[in-house]
């Protein structure tokens, strides 16, 4: 077996292919986590440091997550750099002197994560929708994951007549509501993608100009991403109610996706009925809770902070620790929100150790 080379066909395959089990899941986690090991030294030493070797990890939930503010401190890719990689960077708005880079030397696997993902939890069987995007184009957000997330949107899902309705500038809302009133009197289902905070615009200007809608039904929502401070903050139940109630869309198909740039596969709920919504990803990314200073599994039930093993991450690390509370449910997980105290000091010591673990 070629520890030198990533399994990227493997991983390609095991994306398309119906689902797996445990052992195969198990099998190209080891493989891809061999490989990262061998490729990317910084990685490496910080696997020994945790007493993680190819001998002792036996399972992907052995593999050591890396923090994510890893990906701001340093480099962390196993391929070298090369002028056709693309690079997702974070937005900045928790540190905003630096941010997290996630290289990606070929987008096939990235793309197919997505695809295959999408068409399931969010099309539902539908092939095409027209589509309204409340996020900026890839040509104003090149280093946006979330800007090639929903490009990839658009060009496989969205029917004729799709567009992006933000920009730099800001959203263009007398097109929006051309294209609602459009959907409206057509009777044809229609899907509005895009970034929590552009939403809260749009409930705020639909407010101020008393406007609201009645989307046909098989219409939908996809937000994203949280505030990032470009918006006032609505608590969840609030935000769902509003969107249903000036849209016209069933709370039970108002989705919320839950991704991030150091990830190269989203998460997302049944729709937000009731929140917090139970979040599950496809069967090529497994989660678990930890406790941040350790890196070990929290008992059965407890709350800890969320470690997901991507296996669409062959160029960077696979396992990553978030800064994110979760609570085991019936079929995924529920997110909490950020960490806070002693576990929001424990992120910060495992980045500390990192660093260290890093260092020539």
């Amino acid at each position: 077996m070629n520890y030198a080379e990533p399994p990227v066909a493997d991983i390609l395959e095991f994306i398309a292919q119906d689902g797996c089990i445990d052992e195969q899941f198990d099998r190209l986690a080891l493989r891809l986590f061999a490989y990262q090991y061998g490729a990317n030294a910084a990685y490496r030493g910080f696997c020994q440091r945790r007493g993680a070797t190819l001998r002792t990890v036996k399972t992907w939930s052995d593999i050591p997550p890396v923090p994510i503010d890893a990906f701001k401190a340093m480099e962390l890719r196993c391929e070298a750099p090369s002028p056709a990689e693309r690079v997702f960077m974070t937005s900045g708005t928790t540190r905003a002197d630096t941010r997290g880079r996630h290289f990606h030397p070929r987008l096939d696997v990235y793309d197919l994560s997505m695809t295959r993902n999408f068409a399931r939890r969010f099309m539902q069987g539908a092939e095409r929708l027209p589509m309204g995007i409340l996020f900026p184009d890839e040509i104003a957000m090149p280093n946006s994951s979330l800007a090639h997330y929903l490009a990839l949107a658009k060009s496989g899902f969205g029917a004729a007549g799709s567009r992006y309705f933000m920009s730099p500038q800001g959203i263009d809302l007398d097109g929006l509501w051309q294209a609602l009133e459009q959907a409206e009197r057509q009777g044809e289902p229609y899907a509005l993608l895009g970034a929590s905070y552009g939403f809260v615009h749009v409930i705020d200007a639909m407010r101020r100009q008393g406007r609201s809608f009645r989307l046909p039904p098989g219409s939908r929502i996809l937000d994203t991403g949280g505030y990032k401070g470009q918006s006032r903050e609505l608590p969840l139940d609030d935000f769902y109610s509003s969107l249903s109630e000036l849209l016209g869309v069933p709370r039970a198909l108002c989705i919320n996706m839950y991704g991030m740039t150091e990830l190269s596969t989203q998460f997302y709920d049944d729709g937000n009925a009731v929140v917090p919504s139970v979040k599950s990803g496809p069967h090529w990314i497994r989660s678990r809770l930890v406790d941040p200073a350790t890196g070990r599994t929290v008992p059965a039930g407890e709350r800890g902070i969320l470690a997901h093993c991507d296996l669409g991450n062959f160029n960077s690390v696979s396992t990553i620790l978030t800064e994110d509370v979760g609570q085991p449910a019936e079929g995924g997980f529920l997110l909490l929100g950020r960490a806070g105290g002693a576990q929001a000091k424990g992120c910060s010591l495992a980045v500390e150790e990192f660093i260290r673990s890093a260092a020539p």
